[in-house]
C-alpha cells in the first residue's frame, strides 16, 4: 500500500469510528474532545509533525497545486459541518476578532498559509 493509500485509510478510519460514536452515544465524544485540546501547546507540536509527516507522503504522489484543489474540497465539506452552528460561530468570530492580540496568538497558523499560498502561486505562475 502506498503512503497516500495508507492516510486514505486511516482517515477512513478515523471517520469511520467518530461517525459510529456519535450516532450512537454523541456525548461520549467529549472526553477524546477533552484529550485532544486539554493541552494546546502539544496538540499544536503534534498537528505540526503531522503535517509536515503527511505533506511530505503528498507530495510522492501529489502536486502542491492538486493538494490544494483537494483542499478546496475538504473546506466545503467542513463549511457545510459548521453552518448548522451559524449563530455559535459568528458569537466565536465576534470574539476572537475584538482580540486585540489575535495576531500573535494565531502567528504559526498564519506563517504556514502564507508559505503554503506562496508556493502554491509560484507553482501555478512561475
Amino acid at each position: 500500500m502506498t503512503p497516500v493509500k495508507i492516510l486514505a485509510l486511516l482517515v477512513a478510519v478515523l471517520v469511520a469510528v467518530k461517525l459510529l460514536v456519535i450516532l450512537v452515544q454523541p456525548k461520549s465524544w467529549l472526553p477524546v474532545v477533552k484529550k485532544i485540546y486539554k493541552r494546546p501547546v502539544l496538540t499544536t507540536i503534534l498537528a505540526l509533525a503531522a503535517s509536515v509527516v503527511i505533506l511530505k507522503c503528498l507530495l510522492t504522489e501529489l502536486t502542491i497545486i492538486q493538494i490544494f484543489a483537494t483542499m478546496s474540497f475538504m473546506m466545503s465539506l467542513m463549511i457545510i459541518g459548521i453552518a448548522v452552528h451559524g449563530k455559535e460561530i459568528i458569537s466565536l468570530a465576534e470574539k476572537y476578532l475584538q482580540d486585540k492580540n489575535i495576531i500573535k496568538k494565531a502567528w504559526l497558523p498564519i506563517i504556514i498559509w502564507v508559505i503554503l499560498t506562496v508556493w502554491v502561486f509560484y507553482a501555478l505562475f512561475v
